[in-house]
């Protein structure tokens, strides 16, 4: 594992970008060449510009594809601000090719806390919260108004998450958004009611002649509940306003987004069955948009090993479903494209594997590096702070 290097919370104003002036064209191509020569610095030249998957995590890789997979020039903008922020250097100072970096040792030290800081505030307990949403049983009485715009209360609770299971099974017709399969719990109390051969689903079509399996499904949160938890005071803890500001890094102005219960909307969530949702919560499958194809239509690949994938159809393409007259919000296109960008982040540069792994310490499983070393800095101060 590599070395823990001690940090505190960067300073305030660093992921803080909305006041900060725009780049012109120069300007931004200069700090995009010096960003990229310092964390080549880091990088074994056989990794600088490959598109493979790292063997062992890379702090030096998890920076520069954070900064890839921002999903604008303004985000990218914001995270290279912050970026020389955080290593002490002026972002622009004439030619990039004649910068002074300064010393090596200082720069390395600067460079790993500030992935230090990435993983710790983001994407730690970002994997740790992996699907992780609480099953309710699911409230169907005024669900869609209750969880789109309805009296506001803490994000999570019981009231929320319920309305929340009931909107989502309504407007994705009770089938896993994947695989379609049907609600095993629904499809029986229909069969009950109506008889084996004539119960129908939400579409008008008999159940008995459905080729999917009925299965057990769950509503998931496609971007996770952890970020936006309140302590007794109702106040966000610094390491989740710190998550907040790295996600408007990868899409600027997406952190209002996570705020309060609006976490628990149905644009933050799908319907899924057990098995997808620990993968999708996990970043393991992710959905990518086709292009020129009907709105709300995804390529649904993963990041699975074929052994995993034995009895799964992926990739597959899926038109999402809608419900009537677009009462219930669909799944958003832009959170769907978030939870796509991190799960490249994640598995490009084997900060999952490697989160995996300390998360399996902390479980007390006793998993240690090669060197039979384990980072309980790391993992005392994420246990306190979770």
């Amino acid at each position: 594992m590599p070395p823990f290097h001690q940090h505190q919370l960067l300073p305030e104003g660093v992921f803080d970008c909305s006041s900060a002036e725009g780049l012109n064209p120069t300007q931004r191509d200069n700090s995009k060449r010096r960003f990229h020569r310092i964390i080549n610095y880091f990088l074994p030249a056989f990794e600088i510009d490959s598109r493979a998957r790292s063997q062992t995590y890379s702090p030096a890789r998890l920076i520069s594809l954070t900064y890839k997979y921002a999903l604008s020039d303004e985000g990218r903008n914001n995270f290279l601000r912050a970026f020389f922020s955080s290593v002490n250097l002026p972002m622009v100072t004439g030619d990039a090719e004649y910068d002074d970096d300064g010393d090596p040792e200082t720069l390395r030290a600067s460079v790993l806390g500030f992935a230090d800081y990435l993983l710790d505030n983001f994407f730690l307990p970002l994997k740790a919260s992996a699907g992780k949403t609480p099953q309710l049983s699911p409230v169907f009485h005024s669900a869609s108004e209750r969880v789109q715009g309805g009296p506001q209360t803490f994000a999570g609770t019981p009231d929320r998450l319920s309305a929340l299971r009931g909107a989502c099974l309504v407007r994705d017709h009770r089938r896993c958004v994947v695989s379609h399969s049907f609600d095993i719990a629904e499809a029986q109390a229909r069969m009950d009611e109506a008889g084996e051969t004539n119960a129908l689903d939400d579409d008008g079509n008999l159940l008995y002649q459905d080729p999917n399996r009925p299965e057990p499904l769950e509503v998931a949160h496609i971007i996770p509940h952890f970020l936006t938890k309140v302590d007794a005071n109702a106040e966000n803890s610094p390491s989740k306003e710190a998550a907040v500001a790295i996600l408007d890094m990868l899409d600027p102005g997406i952190g209002c987004w996570m705020e309060g219960s609006d976490v628990d909307r149905p644009r933050n969530a799908l319907t899924l069955t057990r098995p997808f949702h620990v993968l999708f919560g996990d970043f393991k499958v992710f959905f990518e948009p086709v292009p020129y194809a009907q709105a709300h239509t995804y390529r649904i690949n993963s990041f699975l090993s074929r052994y995993i994938l034995r009895g799964y159809t992926l990739p597959l393409t899926r038109t999402l479903y809608l419900s009537e007259n677009r009462t219930i919000d669909p799944p958003s296109s832009r959170l769907l494209a978030l939870h796509c960008a991190i799960a490249h982040v994640l598995h490009l540069s084997a900060a999952g594997e490697y989160i995996d792994r300390l998360l399996r310490e902390m479980e007390g499983q006793g998993v240690c590096a090669t060197d039979g070393s384990t980072e309980l800095d790391r993992l005392l101060r994420f246990g306190l702070r979770g």
